[in-house]
């Protein structure tokens, strides 16, 4: 099975640099056709749609489910990551990327990387087991950075450096990724 992944379109926050995680922002116009503009190229062998539930991804899903004639499955789980006390100020606030960086350590009233792992990581090892084609995630830069460690594996310097843009196609398969059992 192929795995694509997709961060959602551009937002007001998104052309401040700000912080975004469960703030609920929809798409600017930008982010409107950037959304059109990936529906336009994806691959006609995807069967279904994964969305996170906040409003810019469902918005970046809708023309893909609208081409592909699918109707897309919310998961809780594709919700961004928390950023705590972080979240609206801009990407360069002193603390933000220390604390991201520290995998265990929670950000202020917010989530860890572990905490994303350990809702995103599930979410895929199920899906060769739950879907019978391949599978189109929309959902978030920071969601899409965990995906990315999960399919290729990552260093703390290639972590940090990990940058997806708005409505960017990734992809991988399944059956590449190796597990540690």
């Amino acid at each position: 099975m192929t795995v694509y992944f997709t961060r959602h379109g551009e937002t007001e926050w998104n052309t401040h640099d700000y912080i975004c995680g469960r703030t609920d922002l929809p798409l600017t116009d930008k982010g409107l056709r950037q959304a059109e503009e990936l529906a336009a190229k994806l691959p006609s062998d995807i069967g279904h749609i994964l969305v996170s539930p906040l409003i810019r991804a469902q918005q970046t899903a809708a023309p893909c489910a609208e081409r592909l004639g699918l109707v897309p499955v919310t998961d809780e789980r594709l919700r961004e990551w928390d950023y705590g006390d972080y979240e609206g100020r801009h990407r360069s606030t002193e603390g933000y990327m220390e604390t991201k960086l520290e995998f265990g350590v929670r950000m202020p009233r917010g989530e860890s990387v572990f905490d994303i792992v350990s809702r995103v990581y599930p979410l895929l090892d199920e899906l060769p087991q739950r879907y019978d084609k391949n599978v189109l995630i929309v959902s978030h830069g920071g969601i899409c950075r965990i995906i990315e460690a999960y399919a290729r594996g990552m260093t703390r310097e290639q972590f940090a450096g990990f940058y997806m843009g708005n409505c960017e196609l990734r992809s991988f398969d399944t059956d590449r990724v190796s597990k540690i059992i």
